[in-house]
């Protein structure tokens, strides 16, 4: 068994003993280190036994480009001070309650964020939030630790995160240059800054697959 599909059933099989209470659960890691994939099989695993999921991303909480540039932050895109936080906070409270919610999705295409993409029935019981300063130990990001009922962090080597961040860049049509440059550049010292200020989870995986395997 792979460590991916491991993960999936150790992280699903717990939910499913949980009762009928709405549940929010954090998964939580560096840049490319296989939060969205994770979050994606789990909730396809609890919908498939007819418990609601619904996978809520954090990085529909991206400032835009424009704000960005007026604070002179372009070139940081992805650090935490690049993030609508109080926003996002406010968002997650507001799932704690059970309503029917709205939130945004970034497009990485596009690079823009899209309001009201995702929906969140009131009669989802697991809302499944997948970003990088879930479990961050920073100004505002820390008050979200207390939010969460269950908490997952990815941990993936260095090395291996590298390859991923400059594969991810690749993907969209950038020279290896230009990729290598911006992964270096930004999204691994963000990735650093997330490993530097983790505050522990409940559970903790090893989100490098073997081979074969993708995250």
């Amino acid at each position: 068994m792979d460590n991916l599909t491991l993960h999936i059933n150790t992280l699903a099989e717990n939910l499913l003993q949980k009762g009928d209470a709405r549940q929010l659960v954090a998964i939580t890691g560096a840049p490319a280190c296989g939060k969205t994939t994770l979050a994606a099989e789990v909730a396809r695993r609890l919908n498939a036994q007819r418990r609601k999921a619904v996978v809520v991303p954090m990085d529909g909480f991206h400032l835009d480009n424009t704000v960005l540039e007026e604070k002179g932050l372009v070139q940081r895109k992805g650090a935490p001070e690049t993030f609508d936080a109080d926003g996002f906070i406010r968002l997650v409270r507001a799932l704690k309650l059970g309503n029917d919610v709205y939130a945004p999705k970034f497009d990485r295409t596009r690079d823009i964020s899209i309001a009201g993409a995702v929906t969140v029935p009131s009669d989802a019981q697991f809302i499944i939030v997948e970003g990088n300063y879930l479990m961050f130990d920073e100004a505002p990001w820390r008050d979200l630790a207390t939010l969460w009922d269950v908490t997952v962090r990815l941990e993936v080597p260095m090395p291996e995160l590298r390859a991923r961040l400059i594969h991810r860049w690749l993907s969209l049509s950038y020279s290896s240059a230009v990729a290598t440059r911006r992964a270096e550049g930004n999204d691994i010292p963000n990735a650093q800054r997330v490993i530097d200020h983790a505050l522990p989870c409940a559970f903790t995986f090893d989100g490098q697959p073997q081979p074969g395997t993708t995250t």
